[in-house]
């Protein structure tokens, strides 16, 4: 076995005392909430906020609080949400809150659901919102915007002063809004945030935390705002052409550089921002942490990245190897514009044209509400992250030894430590999108302040995404090191630490200096160890509620709140009863399984030859115009059986379609569209809008053979040498109703 010197790492331990960040201000503490530069506390203790970015004005009203109780599932602490100026106003003087811009409602929600907020007011918030999120009204004013310009500043102190009054009072330190995020991507204009900052105060809004995006160099104000970071593991604002940028394969390795360059830089310049150069992060007083770490990615009608579930999860989880003290996503919960004209688009100078309606952003949890295949593995990290934060918030990150050689280097093991010298984490990820890392011979020897930890040998395979325990205390009992991943911690007279089994590794634990090996219970002096198979991992859920933490398994879904737990699904859910060591079925309500039925899809109309683009700006394509869709495309009718439109059944529309754009029209009105990158796509019935009696029509552009958008590669694939333009299947799919269940 070639074991490589990249496997040792010495625990360094903080260079100086904990010091207290520039907030909560006096006046705005709030909900015990505290910040070092190290963590953020709650009541003095130590936890890792998890934010997921789900959009109100971009969901029906209806579907707010079912989204919020799967949020909070996912082990979603914070929500988090733009408020998108354009999507309320058209006209000075004209400020909407009825339906699903109701942001007061949805305030109201975010509480019932159990869950705190973090409002992003803007007011630019990009978002791939026309505009950056301004109405017409205001940019096309003769302003100077996003700075200290009087007339500017006129504008946007209306503009506070309407949502404060839309907010009525619940923008004020006490209640679930526990942040306020001031603009977005502004990078050298640190005295417009404290203005920002002081009208938002004087419209009658604050909280506890005030934040800041930090990348791209931005230059904030010192202790006004909490610097929060970004990471993507790829994006749709590269060129077509352009391989997979440095900047997004730099969050696939350990470091301790949280700035990321590339996010936001096309529409950097733009904005009038100039080039950054060479970035030093500044925390500025405050611990790392991010507000948009990509759980998925928008789709450009120029390039169109897809990423799978590892891509995803591996980013997060190196994240909390560098340190992170507060892990936020963009976006965990797709939705879809309000109307037309309102997206991101080279009619508004933008460099991309987005989908007019859908903004699924292959989200954890999609603009349908089905889960993708991301959500499992990132439920478990927060599980961990919830089970464990108050000893990460006191652990340092120390990268091993030996670095990888450069971002070309694919065999040597990517892995940090969080310690605190005492115990800690190995956290591993073996992988990254597009070029597969190799797998590694390993021996891990970690030296903790207290004592030298050394792992097996071990073959680490190529996608490990691994969280393992070191010298980690259980009871009365220390586990030196498990092959194992760290997933939560169950409460009782006797406590069950449970680790996960990873893909390809023998689940070994060692207690106390015993070795056990494989799956099942292992007792320790006042605590057991339950290691579960990797055939579990994306069937597990962890819930924290008043009656303690509860550990679930079912391949169903399951959503909930403070006081409920609600399953969909007509399958077995299991509980771990710590009493008896042992999995045990809950009664479940009476529900026949969901139905699913294929549609036959009615050609109304014959594609026709398309041109090889629609043009371009600059270097990006331009996405075809509404008379080309309607010249060009297939037309197919879509006769949905009785009962998927009733409320009741919750249906889903799942197409599986090839060519380069689709349109979802009901009565002649597009209510979604698509750019193809070879996923499947799913319309919600009701969310759609279809009714007894509507007609429904989907209606395909055919792709050039010759076309040179940005496709992955199996999509790129199946390019032939005739135009591309096929509807392989249409299935509507049953859901059924949530219900509610008792977790005794």
């Amino acid at each position: 076995m070639n074991i490589s010197s990249s496997t040792t790492v010495r625990h360094r331990g903080w260079t100086s005392p904990a010091g207290l960040a520039a907030m909560p201000a006096p006046g705005e503490a709030a909900r015990g909430l505290t910040v070092t530069d190290r963590a953020v506390l709650r009541d003095g203790v130590g936890f890792v906020p998890v934010s997921g970015e789900l959009h109100y004005s971009r969901l029906p009203r209806a579907r707010w609080g079912e989204r919020l109780r799967q949020v909070r599932a996912a082990g979603i602490t914070l929500a988090s949400t733009y408020v998108i100026w354009n999507h309320h106003s058209s006209a000075r003087g004209d400020a909407r809150f009825a339906g699903n811009l109701d942001v007061g409602a949805f305030v109201d929600e975010v509480e019932a659901a159990g869950l705190e907020l973090i409002l992003r007011i803007g007011p630019w918030v990009h978002g791939e919102v026309r505009n950056g999120g301004f109405p017409d009204w205001v940019q096309d004013a003769a302003i100077e915007h996003r700075s200290d310009d009087p007339a500017y500043l006129e504008l946007v102190t209306e503009w506070f002063d309407q949502l404060a009054g839309a907010l009525a009072g619940r923008a004020r330190p006490g209640g679930p809004i526990v942040g306020i995020q001031l603009e977005n991507e502004l990078y050298d204009r640190p005295e417009h945030l404290v203005t920002l900052k002081r009208l938002a105060r004087e419209a009658g809004m604050s909280a506890p935390l005030w934040t800041a995006t930090a990348w791209g160099g931005a230059k904030l104000p010192d202790g006004e705002v909490f610097p929060l970071f970004s990471g993507y593991a790829d994006g749709f604002w590269a060129d077509p052409e352009d391989d997979w940028h440095p900047s997004f394969r730099a969050h696939f390795f350990f470091s301790h550089e949280w700035d990321d360059p590339g996010v936001g830089a096309d529409v950097r310049a733009t904005q009038g921002f100039a080039d950054s150069g060479a970035i030093e992060t500044d925390l500025h007083g405050f611990p790392p942490a991010t507000c948009e770490l990509g759980s998925g990615m928008a789709t450009a009608y120029h390039r169109r990245p897809v990423l799978d579930a590892n891509d995803i999860a591996a980013l997060a989880n190196v994240t909390i190897g560098n340190g992170s003290a507060w892990q936020g996503y963009f976006m965990y919960v797709g939705g879809v514009n309000p109307a037309p004209d309102l997206q991101e688009s080279h009619a508004t100078a933008y460099p991309n044209d987005m989908p007019e309606f859908g903004y699924d952003f292959h989200a954890p949890i999609g603009q349908s509400g089905d889960l993708h295949a991301s959500a499992a593995p990132l439920r478990a990290q927060h599980a961990f992250l919830a089970a464990f934060g108050d000893r990460l918030a006191e652990m340092t990150s120390t990268l091993p030894d030996e670095l990888p050689d450069g971002q070309s280097d694919r065999s040597t093991l990517r892995w940090a430590l969080r310690s605190d010298g005492d115990q800690g984490v190995v956290v591993i990820s073996q992988h990254q999108p597009h070029e597969p890392v190799s797998a590694v011979d390993a021996a891990l020897r970690v030296t903790l302040d207290s004592a030298e930890v050394v792992f097996p040998p071990v073959t680490i395979p190529s996608g490990t995404i691994a969280r393992w325990p070191v010298a980690w205390r259980v009871g009365g009992s220390r586990i030196e090191w498990a092959t194992a991943s760290l997933l939560t911690e169950l409460p009782g007279a006797v406590p069950t630490l449970v680790l996960v089994a990873e893909s390809g590794i023998e689940p070994r634990v060692s207690i106390d200096g015993d070795v056990h090996t494989g799956v099942g219970m292992f007792d320790a002096e006042g605590g057991r160890i339950l290691v579960l198979p990797e055939s579990d991992a994306g069937l597990l859920w962890v819930r924290d509620a008043p009656e303690g933490r509860a550990l679930l398994r079912t391949a169903d879904e399951l959503a909930w709140s403070s006081n409920a737990l609600l399953h969909r699904g007509a399958r077995l859910v299991e509980v771990f009863d710590g009493a008896v060591g042992a999995w045990r079925a809950l009664a479940l309500p009476a529900a026949e399984a969901p139905a699913s039925l294929a549609l036959t899809p009615r050609l109304v109309t014959d594609p026709h030859a398309v041109a090889t683009d629609h043009g371009f700006r600059e270097r990006r394509h331009c996405a075809p115009s509404r008379p080309t869709i309607d010249g060009f495309a297939a037309v197919y009718s879509l006769d949905l059986p009785e009962g998927a439109l009733s409320p009741d059944a919750d249906a889903v529309i799942d197409i599986d379609w090839a060519g380069d754009v689709a349109e979802v029209r009901v009565d002649g009105h597009t209510v979604d569209d698509r750019f193809w990158d070879g996923e499947r796509w799913s319309v919600s019935v009701v969310d759609a809008g279809i009714h007894p009696g509507s007609n429904v029509t989907l209606h395909v552009l055919p792709l050039s053979a010759r076309t040179t958008i940005g496709l992955p590669a199996a999509a790129r694939a199946r390019i032939g040498t005739e135009q591309l333009c096929a509807l392989d299947a249409v299935v509507v799919r049953e859901r059924g109703s949530w219900r509610r269940v008792d977790p005794t």
